[in-house]
């Protein structure tokens, strides 16, 4: 249990969960705008062949399962306007670059990059496009990919069912290859990839069972609800769906960190009082928490650890309670 355990106070330490709202809240400016921008641009440049349109369509919706449905209903309304997609890339720009900035200061958090080693406001934007360009393309290989899935499906039961799991093993893979990604973009140290493949790959199969929960909560709880409690279960499902994927995002991030950095086993009292003896894991991640901070590359930061205080008097030891 010491890895998971290493995991769980290292999480705790980083008040990830709170970064995890963080991503949340700017992956909801961003998503509902750029799912509004794809179908303003499909229905411009596929207007020649709405099968062929409605089945991309379908199929990049797809990969949002608690929204994407209700604006492929709504396709007609968003037909050529020219404001709607104008404030869908104003917000969708702002969104996308506010989760890249929260990305990548999670990350440089986790991984202990002291704030003086990050890059500076200009070179974390740049940084930040590369990393929606990366998720642009791969939002398009997984599109081709559900797209190729459909098409194939009229060829029989036997051809789909073995097409639909090489469909799905292809977007656990692809994902894996972006989680990846976005991590070697977003962290300002170098990090060894072959390490965190086994993670990414972990990630990427928690993203593909987030998404078929998704699909089930939208066909099952959704379908059939009246205008109000649809909106409501719309706009909580997706920040839930959202939240769920921040944390599968931090957390694969967070294994990585402790297993790459050695930070376990840790002293399993070390977060609930000052009277334990810290492991040599313990000081490592202390260490890294008060380097995280500094704020000038010429400011340097020494942690010195005293013997931790004795029991109260008339109290026994913690190890002997």
């Amino acid at each position: 249990m010491g890895l998971p355990l290493g995991v769980v106070y290292k999480f705790y330490d980083d008040q990830a969960l709170y970064l995890a709202a963080l991503l949340t809240y700017y992956g909801f400016l961003s998503l509902f705008p750029l799912l509004l921008i794809l179908v303003v641009v499909l229905s411009t440049f596929l207007s020649d062949d709405p099968a062929l349109r409605q089945r991309v369509l379908d199929s990049a919706l797809s990969e949002f399962p608690v929204i994407g449905d209700q604006i492929g209903e709504n396709i007609r309304s968003f037909h050529g306007n020219g404001a709607v997609l104008a404030a869908g890339i104003v917000g969708s720009l702002y969104g996308s670059l506010g989760v890249a900035q929260a990305a990548q200061y999670a990350l440089n958090k986790i991984w202990a990059v002291p704030r003086h080693a990050r890059p500076d406001p200009l070179r974390s934007r740049l940084k930040g496009l590369a990393f929606l360009l990366v998720l642009a393309l791969g939002l398009c290989a997984l599109t081709l990919l559900s797209v190729a899935d459909s098409a194939t499906n009229v060829l029989g039961a036997r051809l789909r069912g073995g097409t639909w799991f090489a469909a799905t093993a292809g977007a656990v893979c692809l994902n894996t290859l972006l989680l990846l990604s976005s991590y070697w973009l977003l962290t300002h140290r170098p990090l060894p990839l072959r390490r965190l493949f086994g993670v990414a790959l972990g990630a990427a199969v928690a993203w593909q069972a987030l998404q078929w929960v998704g699909s089930y909560y939208v066909s099952h709880v959704l379908r059939g609800a009246t205008a109000t409690y649809g909106m409501f279960g719309i706009v909580l499902g997706l920040l839930a769906w959202l939240y769920a994927a921040a944390l599968i995002f931090l957390t694969a991030a967070e294994v990585g960190a402790v297993r790459v950095m050695r930070l376990w086993p840790r002293s399993l009292l070390t977060p609930f009082t000052d009277r334990v003896h810290l492991s040599p894991a313990d000081r490592r991640a202390y260490q890294s928490y008060a380097a995280t901070e500094a704020f000038k590359g010429f400011q340097k930061i020494r942690v010195q650890f005293e013997p931790p205080p004795g029991p109260r008097h008339g109290e026994p030891p913690d190890d002997v309670r």
